[in-house]
């Protein structure tokens, strides 16, 4: 079945935003999006000095199944007319996306009321301020609730609309997606990582090596110590520099790659639940299925069957 999507484009839009939704929806063999660009008028203006000329109106995101709204400045309200389509959509049970300060957009139209939301650091305070029925959360890459999604600054873009191909088909197309736009299939810990921070203590060097060291050594054991080692550094060292780089601790980031290793495996393979808990690292069964259900509401059983194709 086709999957239509929107991406409404307001007066403003920031170009980098916009072309994430475009590029990851676009249409492939392997998926069954149908992606229309959307305006209230014939064209839009971007925050980089040029507009574009967009194929579809009001009546496409009506008949979207899926409408998502990227950041645009200055952050005026949209016009009611965009408003309104924003809140028939949520009305109707459609879902509802938006790429870094497109929340305002989602609040401004009421889709946000009492649900979690988050968009860019830099204009988080005023959501907030703005907006006070909005749950804002400051430190994620995005917020999904259910129906309502919402990202953080520009590029966690990408990760909202992997995670959203994710949800929908898979972690096998999303992590082919991902190659094809040489992009990280799961990023670990929040925005807050990417916030102007002291800079770093001379001779410090990325913690990447051992990450990826890590990452090929999921099925042993992982400790502080053996990572902290790996890297030539105390484990309070390590621990410190880990949280700055990816803004989530070693033994989080641990589970949440173990926890997509074990997606991937019970997709694209038939082994059993014990070696898929023996191959990401989780050691058994039933330390599979707790995570699996704290992680994804699911059992790695229903996960696979509704998965595999």
């Amino acid at each position: 079945m086709v999957h239509r999507i929107a991406v409404l484009a307001l007066d403003g839009v920031t170009p980098l935003d916009l072309a994430i939704p475009t590029q990851i929806f676009t249409a492939r063999p392997e998926t069954p999006y149908e992606m229309t660009l959307c305006a209230l008028d014939s064209q839009v203006a971007t925050t980089a000095g040029f507009a574009l000329v967009a194929a579809g109106g009001l009546e496409q995101v009506r008949a979207a199944d899926t409408v998502i709204v990227p950041g645009y400045e200055p952050l005026l309200r949209p016009p009611e007319a965009a408003l309104g389509v924003l809140a028939e959509a949520r009305d109707q049970g459609r879902r509802v996306v938006s790429i870094c300060t497109g929340t305002f957009a989602l609040a401004a139209a009421g889709v946000l009321d009492g649900l979690h939301a988050t968009t860019h650091w830099k204009h988080i305070d005023a959501l907030e301020q703005d907006f006070p029925a909005v749950k804002v959360d400051r430190d994620v890459l995005y917020v999904d609730e259910g129906d309502v999604l919402t990202s953080a600054g520009v590029c966690c873009g990408i990760d909202l609309c992997l995670h959203l191909v994710r949800r929908d088909l898979g972690a096998v197309v999303a992590n082919q997606i991902a190659r094809g736009l040489v992009a990280a299939p799961h990023r670990d810990g929040g925005q807050a990582q990417y916030v102007p921070a002291p800079v770093a203590a001379a001779g410090e060097a990325s913690l990447s090596d051992t990450r990826g060291w890590a990452l090929r050594r999921l099925d042993e054991p992982l400790t502080l110590r053996v990572l902290a080692r790996h890297a030539g550094v105390s484990q309070r060292t390590f621990m410190r520099r880990f949280t700055e780089e990816t803004g989530t601790t070693p033994l989080q980031w641990l589970l949440n790659a173990r926890l997509g290793k074990a997606r991937e495996l019970l997709e694209t393979t038939d082994h059993s639940v014990d070696r898929v808990a023996r191959d990401c690292g989780l050691g058994t069964p039933a330390n599979l299925r707790l995570h699996f259900r704290r992680a994804l509401g699911t059992t790695p059983t229903a996960y696979r069957r509704t998965f595999t194709r």
